[in-house]
């Protein structure tokens, strides 16, 4: 028996048809809409390739763009147009003669007639299972009023139903006021969105806003147009990942550390790495990393911040060899561009990075890049809070890293509050005793688990890194400059 999946139409983009659930009903109309540069052209001709692939007829009608302008556009992206049947509906060099130009009759009564011919002797020839038609603005302007255009719309509806035609037609969205006269009759609709933020690339994104009789995902989605065709990330929903996983902790390797955490970092569990710039957050992070690929498990880093090769030489001063478990593929370290990467593109390569089972630990290096590739850090806490919840539905330790501004002193700050987040939260500060400027650290929080609530020194020189006892001869070492004290 054939499961409904494996009877839907998919459309060549594997997160596309991820959205829809398989892809579109076979045999219907669908309306793509979007304003120029937002890729219909593109994501209609994946369709039909796919079609291509499966051994199916298909026919793209062209009301605007030549044959020639096409398949430039195909060549871009490495495509070959074999199976693909094109047919120009455009009006010839000769109509601009002026022995062609109507007395008589309005150009629409004719030229729409000649296109709507077209279209169906085309179709009834050659029996295609996919057609698009591109775009309904040509159509929308032949039609010359609302009535006329939504009755030529239903016509080739009714058509395309009877040949047993999967349909897609794009609409740029050039009239002044947006139609919704297709969207009514169409059986689904996809918006393709686009917008030029202030610095960095072009963000892009598409909603499902109508499929008849049918479940998809809905919200919003990134995407992006790569060499080969759109890319799109589906939204992350964490209740679909949930499963049943250990709860073992992970061992830094520094014995003072893991007596601070209560033993190491608890799978499934989000941890804050939080301090002024220079305390050390990315080398304790980049300590679990490698622990975890010694013992045989895997991690990820994705880092904004610093270059790989800086985070390689450091550690290996630190008597830390990062690169060799990169170089086996025990590690896995993504540099992240903020002003390139959208939000659901940097959640789609972190679902792609722990795809590889036994990864353990991903580090997120650090909060204030991933801040900077969001519009509105509103946004950036409620997909941080879904990805925090899918990563811990599948067992692996996260540490996030955020930078304080400033460098001492009880006011410092940050951005965003994303503590309340996290399920254990290490405090790191630079203090100031007996003239050196010394570090110290502190779990301040760890949700569900008992711990030290001490405060230790953290050394990180002679080529190693280290976590003292507790500093019970000091006061007030959170301010920056503590007071000492006689006894402990």
């Amino acid at each position: 028996m054939t499961s409904p999946q494996e009877s839907r139409a998919r459309t060549g983009i594997d997160g596309l048809d991820d959205i829809l659930h398989g892809g579109l009903v076979p045999n219907r109309l669908y309306l793509v809409e979007g304003a120029p540069g937002s890729g219909k052209t593109t994501l209609a001709f994946q369709f039909l390739l796919e079609g291509v692939r499966r051994g199916e007829a298909t026919l793209h009608f062209t009301l605007s763009e030549s044959d020639e302008e096409i398949r430039a556009m195909a060549a871009s992206h490495g495509w070959s147009l074999d199976g693909v049947t094109i047919r120009e509906l455009m009006p010839s060099e000769e109509s601009l003669a002026e022995q062609q130009q109507y007395t008589v009759f309005h150009p629409s009564e004719v030229e729409l007639s000649e296109t709507t011919r077209g279209i169906l002797e085309e179709v009834e020839r050659d029996r295609p299972a996919r057609v698009v038609i591109d775009s309904l603005s040509e159509l929308r302007l032949l039609s010359g009023d609302a009535l006329r255009y939504r009755r030529q719309i239903l016509a080739l509806k009714q058509f395309f139903v009877g040949q047993r035609c999967t349909v897609l037609v794009l609409d740029d969205l050039t009239s002044i006021e947006r139609d919704l006269q297709v969207q009514s009759i169409a059986h689904g609709a996809l918006m393709l969105e686009h917008s030029k933020p202030s610095f960095g690339a072009v963000r892009r994104r598409l909603s499902v806003t109508k499929l008849r009789g049918s479940d998809f995902r809905a919200g919003y989605h990134d995407y992006a147009i790569r060499k080969g065709g759109l890319e799109v990330y589906p939204r992350l929903v964490a209740l679909e990942h949930r499963q049943k996983v250990s709860r073992g902790r992970l061992s830094s390797g520094l014995a003072g550390l893991d007596s601070l955490m209560g033993g190491g970092l608890e799978r499934g569990t989000s941890t804050l790495l939080v301090g002024a710039s220079g305390t050390g957050k990315s080398s304790i992070a980049a300590l679990f990393a490698a622990q975890a690929a010694a013992r045989g498990d895997r991690a990820a880093l994705f880092i904004f911040d610093e270059s790989a090769n800086t985070l390689f030489s450091r550690m290996a001063g630190l008597g830390v060899d990062l690169a060799k478990y990169v170089d086996d593929g025990s590690i896995s370290v993504t540099q992240v561009d903020p002003a390139e990467l959208s939000p659901g593109e940097f959640s789609h390569a972190i679902r792609r990075a722990i795809s590889q089972e036994s990864t353990t630990i991903l580090v997120i290096d650090s909060l204030n890049g991933y801040l900077n590739s969001m519009p509105d850090e509103k946004f950036m806490i409620v997909q941080l809070h879904e990805l925090l919840t899918f990563l811990g539905h599948l067992g692996i330790a996260t540490i996030l890293i955020a930078t304080q501004a400033g460098i001492i002193g009880p006011h410092m700050s940050f951005p965003v509050d994303t503590s309340y987040l996290a399920d254990a939260v290490l405090l790191l500060r630079y203090y100031e005793a007996e003239g050196e400027v010394k570090q110290a650290i502190s779990a301040v929080k760890m949700r569900g688990s008992d711990h030290e609530r001490t405060i230790r020194e953290f050394i990180m020189r002679s080529g190693r890194m280290l976590v003292g006892e507790p500093l019970r001869n000091y006061r007030g070492i959170f301010t920056g400059v503590p007071e000492k004290i006689s006894e402990p």
